[in-house]
C-alpha cells in the first residue's frame, strides 16, 4: 500500500511540475510587442541638433550590432542603436531590456567606459565595440 501511495504522489508531483513549466516560446508574443521599441533606440529629435557619427558594425554570434551617436559641442547628446540581433523572441526580449540601459549609461558616462548588461553579454560587447568606433570617428 505504501508503494502505491508513493508512486501516486510522485506521479502527481511530476505532472504538476510538467504543466507548471513555462517555455521561452510562450514569451515570444510579449517580446514581439516590445521589439518595435528597440529599433532604433534613442531620441531621434536630437539628431537634428548635432553631427552624427556611425560606428562600424560589430559582428556578434547572434547578429550585428551598430551604434550611431549625435555629438553637439563635444558632448554626446543622443545614441541610437541602428542594428542589433532580433532574429527571435529571446533576442528581442533581451535587447528590449538591455539597449535602453546601455544608451543611458553612454549618455551619463560620455564614453565607452560603461558596464555591460548582465544577461546580454554578447549584445553589450557588440554595442561597446561599435560605440567606441563611433566615438573614435567623432574624435572623442
Amino acid at each position: 500500500m505504501k508503494k502505491i501511495v508513493l508512486w501516486l504522489m510522485s506521479t502527481i508531483t511530476v505532472l504538476v511540475l510538467l504543466f507548471g513549466y513555462s517555455t521561452s516560446t510562450s514569451s515570444t508574443s510579449a517580446a514581439s510587442a516590445d521589439s518595435s521599441a528597440v529599433a532604433p533606440v534613442g531620441d531621434s529629435t536630437a539628431a537634428t541638433s548635432g553631427t552624427t557619427f556611425t560606428g562600424s558594425s560589430a559582428d556578434t554570434r547572434w547578429g550585428p550590432v551598430q551604434v550611431q551617436i549625435t555629438v553637439a559641442g563635444g558632448t554626446v547628446t543622443d545614441v541610437s542603436v541602428i542594428d542589433h540581433p532580433s532574429g527571435n523572441g529571446k533576442d528581442q526580449q533581451i535587447n528590449a531590456r538591455a539597449l535602453p540601459v546601455l544608451v543611458q549609461e553612454t549618455l551619463d558616462a560620455q564614453s565607452a567606459d560603461i558596464d555591460m548588461v548582465s544577461g546580454a553579454t554578447v549584445t553589450s560587447e557588440g554595442y561597446l565595440e561599435s560605440l567606441q568606433s563611433a566615438l573614435d570617428e567623432a574624435g572623442l
